[in-house]
């Protein structure tokens, strides 16, 4: 009998590889951080021992969530500028605010409120774009959250840098210190076609390639996005990113409301990613992506929840339903993204656009153990017939009771191990204040 660090015994365990699988009365083996064992509970007991062995016999055991795009430190700015359109609340008050208020200590209380409402949902990685990104790397290590933190890049100058070589040369100087460290990855993050000019791109595309990271960006958000491309410069968006060579199989292109099916097709071909973010933009009136004719031309979508700005949550429970839901309504069909597509999409897909499906993603032996428990015995969940169906359709984040990321357990019975929650919560307020004011 091998003595491992912790046994799960489960009453359903959804691997997500395979795909629409349910093992039933199934355990989970993990040790030094690693899932070493899946297998019926009744072997299990003979197999593995552990003075850490946990009983949920009404809970799904399942891959961690995949949040693969956020901007972590705005949720300090959650209800502010609330429905407007996506410029006037950007350019009237979310950049006022940011010029005025971004720094350090910002980034530092915004990404520790992001990180304890991801786990507390189930968010076992997230992929952010947003400003100081060591910050935000070093509060992902304190609390022990995989993190894919976007080396940002802007034309325009801000606390952080000057201007796009500036941040280039800061994003470099991060990702080669944090380039060995196993819960953080470094994308380069272009905001936007709209943001960012021609040379920069180009900088960062042989960057990219050299280094073989992802390239995370704002890309056919808006009409608005897309026509003002047009007129400015004759091409779409995405026409002027081919030219410059940054359509290929790293990049990460969020929103995508705007897409034909020529660009489907394009996308499809080079192995891009695209990220859907339906809440956001339906809050904000951008758009609907196409999913199910992306994923019918074999495009690999995965989810995001956006910043709690936009959103105004990184509850990705809540976001995979809102994506099967309109997801069919778009493709005027029932039978367009279920509840296995959707799932897929928060946890393999976002594996895969960040170039971490060898370590998270789903439930598989090797991999890093970032596993998430559900209880199915609540009210709301009752009766149970598929498990899948009922984790997209009925149930709540607050049915999350466990988070474990690389073996280590996060959220134990709802309660955050890392966090002191009554500081958290006032220095939240601090920020309320301050933010509030400025406002006002």
């Amino acid at each position: 009998m091998q003595i491992i660090d912790t046994l799960i015994h489960a009453r359903w365990i959804i691997p997500i590889e395979p795909t629409n699988t349910v093992y039933e009365y199934h355990s989970l083996a993990i040790h030094e951080g690693k899932i070493i064992g899946l297998l019926p509970t009744e072997l299990a007991i003979l197999s593995y021992q552990s003075d850490n062995t946990i009983e949920l016999k009404t809970h799904a055991l399942t891959a961690g969530f995949v949040n693969a795009h956020t901007h972590a430190a705005m949720t300090l700015m959650r209800g502010i500028a609330d429905d407007l359109p996506l410029m006037e609340w950007l350019e009237n008050h979310i950049w006022v605010l940011e010029k005025k208020w971004i720094s350090e200590e910002f980034v530092r209380d915004g990404t520790d409120l992001a990180i304890a409402e991801m786990l507390r949902s189930g968010t076992t990685c997230f992929n952010d774009m947003y400003f100081y990104p060591e910050i935000a790397a070093q509060q992902a290590i304190k609390h022990g959250i995989r993190a894919s933190l976007g080396l940002i890049v802007l034309d325009f100058p801000s606390s952080l840098a000057e201007n796009s070589n500036e941040y280039i040369d800061k994003g470099l100087s991060l990702h080669h210190e944090l380039k060995n460290h196993d819960l953080i990855s470094t994308p380069f993050a272009p905001h936007a076609p709209y943001t960012v000019s021609d040379e920069p791109l180009k900088h960062i595309n042989d960057l990219a390639t050299d280094l073989n990271l992802p390239v995370h960006i704002h890309l056919h958000e808006t009409a608005f996005e897309v026509e003002s491309a047009v007129t400015q410069n004759g091409q779409r968006p995405i026409e002027r990113l081919k030219h410059l060579g940054l359509i290929n199989d790293s990049l990460i292109a969020v929103h995508a409301t705007q897409l034909n099916d020529d660009e489907i097709q394009l996308l499809s071909d080079v192995g891009a990613s695209i990220v859907h973010c339906p809440e956001s933009n339906l809050k904000l009136a951008s758009g609907f992506c196409p999913v199910a004719k992306c994923l019918d031309a074999g495009v690999n979508v995965a989810l995001g929840t956006d910043g709690a700005a936009s959103n105004n949550d990184l509850d990705m429970i809540g976001e995979m339903r809102t994506a099967a839901l309109i997801g069919k309504a778009v493709a005027n069909d029932a039978s367009a993204i279920p509840a296995m597509t959707a799932l897929r999409m928060a946890t393999i897909n976002g594996a895969k656009a960040l170039g971490l499906a060898d370590k998270t993603g789903s439930l598989e032996i090797g991999k890093s153990a970032d596993v998430i428990a559900i209880d199915l015995s609540e009210l709301e969940t009752q009766p149970l017939y598929c498990p899948i169906s009922q984790i997209i359709y009925a149930t709540s984040r607050q049915q999350v009771t466990d988070v474990w990321v690389n073996g280590e357990h996060l959220l134990k019975s709802r309660h955050l191990t890392t966090f002191d929650m009554k500081e958290l919560k006032a220095s939240v307020e601090k920020w309320r204040v301050r933010l509030a004011q400025t406002q006002a």
